[in-house]
């Protein structure tokens, strides 16, 4: 009777702290575009590693990547993905944003992915065949953006040149389609879908010309809720931490997590490589896009690379 009345006791007190975890598990929001660079967080949803760590958290599709800091800022969201270029700038415009883990990274295989897609009827035979030409990118002075706009001024064409529009990834093949534009700036597996559906050719791979190896986006929220929240960051850093090794060596887990977050079909999604999936993010990995945008002239402020990263 003594031996039942403690199995009893133990039960309940077990139950009850699984029920209290559950309780104090601390709600996240995560904004991403429809791109593989937040698969880290994709895949910490579905394997349950957020959750491991004590945290509540769901995925949020963001249309445009430039629309992330003001998401982040309005607490729609707590973390976002936005790309190197549009974390720099919001921080450029006294938005009091911080890094808070790494994301992805370029390499030769997501370099390769990238491309500009030109629609039927536009001849691109090089760098100077894009003057005067529409281009839509995933978001103005967003990554693809500004590495275009650097590979045009390392081939002397002046990006003034070219009228740039604002067109989103699941948008890109319709405006291709119709018209709109005469160009977009996106990656695999859009590049694929469009090319599959005779909407055109790819007119320049612009970012393996340029192949670099600097962060494409990594996870940011505001200062001040890092701060007030640390335990809630080292407990999203662990889960990122474990969730990217996944993300780069298992390509089945990280297709299917990818395609039920960006909504794409499976088998489109597993014909392309994740980018790669890199938690760990230096200051002086952020230099070379300062260097690039400040060229540009999208920056107006000197930045301090250690301010912008929470230790």
């Amino acid at each position: 009777m003594r031996h039942r009345l403690m199995d009893a006791v133990v039960g309940a007190v077990l139950t009850f702290a699984l029920i209290s975890t559950a309780a104090q598990a601390e709600k996240i929001q995560i904004g991403c575009t429809a791109t593989s660079d937040c698969a880290s967080a994709m895949i910490a949803v579905d394997e349950g590693l957020f959750k491991k760590h004590g945290l509540d958290a769901e995925m949020v599709l963001i249309g445009i990547n430039s629309n992330i800091p003001a998401a982040i800022l309005s607490n729609s969201i707590q973390i976002g993905g936005p790309t190197s270029t549009v974390f720099l700038q919001a921080a450029d415009g006294g938005l009091d944003l911080v890094a808070v883990s790494g994301a992805s990274i370029m390499n030769k295989i997501s370099n390769d992915a990238i491309a500009a897609f030109v629609r039927n009827g536009v001849t691109i035979t090089g760098p100077q065949d894009f003057k005067g030409k529409k281009v839509g990118a995933p978001g103005i002075g967003a990554f693809l953006h500004v590495l275009f706009v650097k590979w045009l001024v390392e081939k002397g064409v002046d990006p003034k040149s070219v009228n740039f529009v604002e067109v989103t990834f699941p948008t890109m093949a319709d405006t291709i389609k119709s018209g709109g534009v005469d160009a977009v700036l996106t990656a695999e597996p859009f590049v694929m879908r469009m090319t599959n559906a005779n909407l055109g050719t790819v007119g320049a791979r612009y970012a393996a010309e340029l192949a670099r190896t600097e962060p494409i986006i990594f996870y940011a929220a505001s200062r001040e809720w890092a701060e007030k929240n640390p335990e809630t960051v080292k407990k999203f850093r662990a889960a990122i931490t474990e969730a990217a090794p996944i993300v780069n060596n298992d390509r089945e887990k990280a297709s299917a997590a990818i395609a039920k977050f960006t909504k794409q079909p499976l088998d489109l999604v597993k014909l392309t490589t994740p980018n790669h999936a890199e938690p760990v993010l230096k200051p002086e990995q952020l230099a070379w896009w300062i260097d690039v945008m400040a060229a540009q002239k999208m920056l107006q402020s000197k930045l301090d690379l250690k301010k912008l990263i929470l230790n």
